[in-house]
């Protein structure tokens, strides 16, 4: 894991609670660098890719000084494809965040998260699952369809490339019809799980919904994301949003 924050307090404190996240029996996690800003981060990438050593994810602020966390996780994303980005921030409605995950992040998650929380949430994201809050997918949701208020425009100080994460979802938007085609790949019970994943469901739910252990719904889901090629339920919704599923 590469740690990514401008408080030195916070990337001491999350690094202590990685290194000794094997000490209940789990795999341990390796902390294998750390970053003030974007900037730095990048710069670290570059190093331990010489050295063979990149990170399975990155641990990523976002309202950072210099480069902020979106930028930088676009940039991770486009040019260390095998690692991803967990998104870390203070609010749940933070503005940066959504456009972060946009820009490619793998999770998000917040920083009063407990500390099982945030190793499990490592360990998930390096499997390749998604971690995504609930009330994150729902605004998501909320915002492709108002098509008055673009998603990932986030009004602050420092949106170092925040409006690209929009342009690069909206550059590459597929017509209903093409959409709709893609889902003819599922299953009955894979559309169902897809449709609920749109809603904003987490695995608990889908499953309360459907009488589905939640293993069982993680198995569809992961099905789901395989067979249409997406990266993680963000994108499933920005699909179920393309193909007119609501």
């Amino acid at each position: 894991v590469l740690l990514v924050d401008d408080q030195e307090l916070i990337r001491t404190g999350f690094a202590l609670i990685l290194s000794t996240s094997g000490a209940g029996g789990g795999p341990s996690v390796e902390v294998v660098g750390e970053a003030g800003d974007g900037v730095q981060a990048l710069r670290v990438m570059q190093r331990l890719a010489e050295q063979d050593r990149l990170p399975n994810v990155v641990l990523m602020d976002v309202r950072m000084p210099g480069m902020d966390g979106i930028e930088a996780t676009r940039l991770i994303i486009r040019d260390y494809p095998d690692s991803r980005v967990l998104v870390l921030t203070t609010f749940d409605l933070d503005e940066y965040a959504l456009a972060a995950i946009e820009a490619g992040a793998g999770g998000f998650l917040l920083k009063d998260a407990r500390a099982p929380e945030l190793v499990a949430a490592v360990r998930s994201v390096a499997e390749g699952d998604a971690v995504m809050a609930a009330s994150l997918t729902r605004r998501l949701i909320s915002r492709l369809r108002d098509s008055a208020e673009p998603v990932g425009n986030p009004q602050g100080p420092n949106p170092n490339g925040s409006g690209r994460a929009t342009a690069d979802i909206r550059d590459g938007a597929r017509s209903t019809e093409d959409a709709a085609a893609i889902l003819e790949r599922l299953t009955d019970r894979e559309r169902d799980v897809f449709a609920l994943i749109a809603e904003g469901l987490t695995n608990a739910e889908i499953g309360d919904r459907l009488f589905l252990s939640v293993s069982t719904v993680k198995t569809h889901v992961g099905r789901v994301l395989t067979k249409l090629e997406l990266r993680d339920r963000v994108h499933a919704v920005i699909l179920a949003y393309e193909a007119g599923v609501r």
